[in-house]
């Protein structure tokens, strides 16, 4: 399907609103550990962030958490944009069979059994159905003879998780048909939510809302407070519709955390029984009523989300950024912060090229900068993304993830290849997060460190322009890097020079024992993709107690120099942006921030 970017056609979120603005502590330098003017301060990043409006289950809150654990200093929310808007989300469920599909795209109901049962049934009925939904209706029965309780449950899916998101300003509509409860046989609508950090005696762990529809009236919790239960008085053989408030009932069951930082993560209905007790009822009509996404509302309700979370992790500096997801993936960072509009198209993919560059285009017309995201996706092979490198300057992004869900070797092949014609994009590393449960422990856990002046947008965006950037592993290593060039070119810098030899200051630190020093030097020869590969060698470096070191590089043609830091087992554990040492001035302009 062909969607098309309209560039009058945008949500924009201005300055007048403080959008874009950090939410945080003021953003005050620190004391100088590099050449003043060419940032002052180390300042990590969390870069590739997805929260509650995206379709895993980590909150905010956890994020933040985990940030404060590394001593992060940033985090860039970038949550999918279609998902923010709902765009193309399912709006309606009709029960008339497991799998419904609408306007093409799927909806399946998935069997969950828990417990013992002694007997279950699930049917598609004609009859009884809701007077307000022509069609079928499902009918679940099922008996369990133990004293636990064991429930027949079904639980939804969407094409592309295409009800996932944020469960604030969400109504659900349901239609329920009690044939047969009491105090051991229940209804049950589940919301199984977002994952959040230890707090007021709760223990780390997936929050659930639990909807059921009985005997019982109230709020609830259960499982060290980690289940929320709403009770509905249940009115036998007759329907009724129940409307669900999740965010208000969120609030009431849980009022020490933002409720708004929670998602529909799933939804399952169901039927539970215990003592032997039969139960049995129908579902019918489910509506997903969501407010607050037309025009800048979604971007609003996080900023409100982040101006809470300001006041409870004061240290650490929140920024709006999306993930453009409708064509090859990019994140979308600050400026006047605007969401692009993609009219009335259902989320389709558009993978062309052209697609990109202009959606990168819009970013910068709207003051943003641009990273082209986990770039192996559309360009599988290294060989492959170093011709797009090379060919596109990087789509005209400001940066690319070279440290990513990918595979490593494959996108630093692209880079290094892209290097050697003279492509000046800035390396970030992203861990995509959309659990918030361990930032370390996962696969993919790259943060990226800027030399900046403060904390502030203006000043990280003049550094990650400039690539004064490295990337680490926070598993192996957490320390600062920073190299010059002939004593003041900086790292991400270009300097034309004739010098044959060209020194190379090196300063790490905290080390590991263990680890390794490479001096990775690239030709810039301009190959193009008549051989899109690296010319690289690398050059063990050993630092003296300070952890500096200083090498020099025979520069009678054209080079570049980044640095590696790997580990006992081999593997790159802090990887730095390039400086380029040239001979003359290359055809394409250089940025001017890289400028020496």
């Amino acid at each position: 399907m062909s969607t098309e970017f309209s560039r009058r056609n945008v949500l924009k979120i201005g300055a007048a609103t403080g959008m874009g603005a950090a939410l945080a502590a003021a953003a005050t330098p620190a004391a100088a550990t590099a050449e003043p003017g060419k940032g002052s301060r180390a300042v990590s990043m969390a870069m590739h962030i997805h929260s509650t409006f995206s379709e895993g289950t980590a909150s905010m809150d956890a994020h933040l958490q985990q940030a404060a654990a590394l001593g992060v200093d940033v985090i860039w929310w970038t949550d999918h944009d279609f998902r923010m808007q709902g765009l193309g989300y399912r709006n309606a469920v009709r029960f008339d069979g497991l799998s419904e599909p609408e306007n093409g795209l799927a909806w399946d109901w998935t069997k969950v059994v828990e417990g013992k049962l002694t007997s279950q049934a699930t049917s598609f009925v004609a009859e009884p159905h809701s007077p307000d939904e022509p069609g079928k209706a499902m009918r679940l029965a099922a008996t369990a003879s133990s004293a636990s309780w064991g429930g027949l449950l079904y639980e939804g899916t969407a094409w592309n998780s295409t009800y996932t998101r944020s469960l604030a300003a969400t109504l659900l509509e349901l239609d329920v048909f009690a044939e047969s409860v009491g105090p051991d046989a229940e209804l049950i609508v589940r919301i199984l939510s977002s994952y959040r950090p230890a707090t007021a005696g709760r223990p780390a762990g997936r929050y659930t809302l639990e909807y059921r529809i009985g005997l019982q009236e109230g709020r609830w919790t259960e499982s060290q407070g980690l289940l929320g239960v709403v009770g509905i008085i249940a009115q036998p053989g007759q329907w009724q519709r129940v409307t669900l408030d999740l965010r208000a009932d969120v609030a009431a069951l849980w009022p020490d955390i933002v409720a708004a930082d929670s998602s529909i993560y799933r939804l399952r209905v169901g039927a539970r029984s215990r003592n032997g007790a039969a139960v049995s009822g129908l579902f019918d009509r489910l509506r997903f009523n969501r407010g607050r996404l037309a025009g800048n509302s979604a971007v609003f309700l996080q900023d409100e989300m982040m101006r809470e979370y300001a006041t409870r992790y004061p240290n650490i500096v929140q920024f709006h950024g999306t993930e453009i997801s409708l064509v090859r993936h990019l994140n979308s960072f600050g400026g006047d912060f605007t969401l692009p509009d993609y009219g009335n198209v259902g989320p389709q993919k558009v993978k062309s090229v052209p697609k990109a560059i202009e959606m990168v285009d819009f970013v910068h017309a709207h003051n943003g900068l641009v990273t082209f995201n986990h770039p192996l996706e559309d360009a599988p092979s290294g060989p492959e993304l170093a011709e797009l490198l090379i060919t596109t300057h990087s789509l005209g992004a400001d940066m690319v993830e070279v440290g990513s869900k990918e595979d490593f070797g494959e996108s630093v092949f692209g880079y290094d290849a892209a290097a050697r014609n003279a492509v000046f994009v800035t390396a970030t590393g992203t861990s995509d997060d959309h659990g918030g449960a361990d930032w370390v422990g996962q696969k993919q856990r790259w943060v990226t460190s800027v030399w900046a002046d403060s904390t502030s947008e203006a000043d990280l965006f003049a550094s990650l322009r400039a690539g004064r950037a490295w990337f680490w592993d926070p598993q192996f290593w957490r320390g600062e890097l920073d190299f010059t060039v002939q004593g003041s070119v900086p790292m991400g810098g270009v300097v034309v020079t004739p010098a044959a030899n060209t020194p190379v200051q090196l300063t790490i630190s905290d080390l590991p024992q263990d680890a390794q020093v490479l001096l990775v030097i690239g030709e810039v020869d301009y190959a193009g993709v008549a051989d899109p590969t690296p010319a690289t060698t690398a050059q063990p470096v050993a630092l003296n107690p300070q952890g500096k070191a200083t090498v020099v590089v025979p520069t009678s043609t054209s080079r570049y120099v980044r640095v590696e830091l790997r580990n006992a087992a081999g593997a790159v554990i802090g990887f730095s942006n390039p400086v380029w040492i040239l001979k003359e001035t290359p055809a394409h302009p250089i940025p001017v921030e890289r400028l020496s």
